[in-house]
């Protein structure tokens, strides 16, 4: 099991910036391509008042401030230089959907959906959309909102491919003092993916949400699950640390290897990764991050130049 995809952390939301332009993009952006990484997804284009991209409609809704580079359209010239497939990622407004206007959320990210298209969908790399929004438990009006961006993004681009990556309420999420059993996860999943079907093809599960000899468990209910439905079905296999005291460091080589061979062992199609460029990149402002890509190609016999 590889990691063959990876987020773009812009905009970020919890990890420092390593103030990256275009030749230090294009530098990852090779060492990624070296170890087998086809896919690349923006993790959101705008949050609060920032934006990865000179976006008319977060500057009217949003009030947002006008970027100096327009980072989506490096990402998709890098994307196409290096032979990536690029995803763009939506926007989460971090107040519509918890103040509950899911349609304040759907109408906002409905105009960023037609806004984007009209703006890089001829690009050759632009080869799908992720739904930004986070989530673990069933919502009806959340979902509603989900399964309608997705609809509308598959008509726009001629049936581009949709991504999702939710997460586990399990004892790692830091939410909730309860952790969810596998019989309730189970239960409001098989709701969830009845919802979303047509709507979203891929689910790739948060894995770093639950202790690891819960994990593997999980993994098998999270597949069963999207064959019934017919999601494909990958796995984000976090490459930070959850178990320490500060936020967040690279993860240890051995804890991930743990996770993706539970992922192998549960016939899982395909890994992500949140994500390679500050926590497991030869580039990354970590130092730990060069080793964790060091052990990755000594383990998969990639040899580098």
């Amino acid at each position: 099991m590889r990691i063959t995809g990876t987020f773009l952390d812009e905009i970020s939301f919890d990890i420092p910036h390593q103030n990256w332009g275009v030749d230090e993009w294009d530098k990852d952006f090779a060492a990624m391509k070296a170890i087998g990484i086809e896919t690349a997804i923006l993790i959101r284009s705008g949050l609060h008042q920032w934006m990865t991209y000179p976006s008319k409609v977060l500057k009217e809704i949003r009030n947002a401030f006008e970027p100096p580079v327009d980072l989506v359209r490096m990402f998709l010239e890098l994307s196409e230089k290096h032979g990536i497939a690029f995803y763009f990622g939506l926007v989460d407004s971090c107040e519509f959907m918890v103040n509950n206007q899911p349609e304040k959320e759907l109408n906002l990210n409905l105009r960023i959906i037609d806004e984007a298209w009209s703006m890089y969908g001829d690009y050759s790399a632009f080869k799908g959309w992720y739904i930004t929004h986070e989530f673990s438990r069933m919502r009806a009006d959340a979902m509603d909102v989900y399964a309608k961006l997705g609809r509308h993004t598959k008509e726009l681009s001629g049936n581009l491919p949709v991504l999702i990556s939710p997460y586990i309420e399990g004892v790692k999420d830091g939410l909730t003092e309860s952790n969810i059993t596998p019989e309730q996860h189970e239960k409001e999943w098989d709701e969830i993916m009845s919802i979303l079907k047509g709507a979203v093809d891929i689910v790739a599960f948060q894995d770093g949400h639950v202790d690891f000899n819960e994990l593997e468990e999980f993994l098998i209910i999270n597949k069963a699950l999207a064959d019934k439905h017919g999601i494909k079905c990958w796995t984000n296999s976090e490459t930070f640390d959850r178990d320490m005291p500060i936020k967040f460091p690279p993860i240890k080589w051995e804890k991930l290897l743990l996770k993706l061979n539970a992922a192998e062992r549960a016939g899982y199609e395909n890994a992500i990764t949140f994500e390679f460029s500050h926590f497991m990149s030869p580039n990354s402002c970590y130092p730990q991050a060069h080793y964790l890509y060091k052990r990755y190609c000594e383990h998969y016999g990639i040899k580098l130049p």
